[in-house]
């Protein structure tokens, strides 16, 4: 993966929420190369379970806005009672504009659409984790 070189990378924990095994693999690989700690949650509620469980150790959770058991949507709101703070950033290949604005007024990082490019996902975690403006 030597065009990782050029991407920015970090030290930080992300929290990645995805129901689809073939993006994990890609983000967790990718992610780790660029220096990254990666946790896996499955569904918005294992999300929940494991941030509610590991207070101050996840910088930035990568959120997927579609899947089974709890949404993406349920599991942000969920987050945020937990953290006010938390820094998400939204991701789908299949989501509503207004669904997705109406997480950005309530304070989301930003949106990735599907599928990923690394150097976008990449470039869209570090702007979050340094608390630059969201991109959508």
């Amino acid at each position: 993966m030597a065009e990782l070189k050029k991407i920015p990378g970090g030290s930080e924990t992300i929290l990645i929420v995805d129901d689809h095994e073939t993006i994990w693999d890609f983000l967790i690989e990718a992610l780790q190369e660029l220096g990254y700690s990666v946790l896996l949650a499955e569904n918005g509620l294992d999300a929940v379970e494991i941030y509610r469980e590991n207070p101050g150790v996840v910088d930035l959770v990568l959120l997927d806005m579609i899947m089974p058991k709890c949404g993406g949507h349920q599991a942000f709101y969920q987050i945020r009672e937990l953290d006010p703070d938390a820094k998400i950033l939204l991701s789908s290949g299949y989501v509503s504009e207004n669904e997705v604005q109406d997480l950005l007024r309530q304070g989301a990082c930003g949106f990735l659409s599907k599928p990923h490019r690394i150097a976008t996902v990449a470039q869209a975690i570090r702007d979050a984790l340094d608390g630059k403006a969201p991109q959508s």
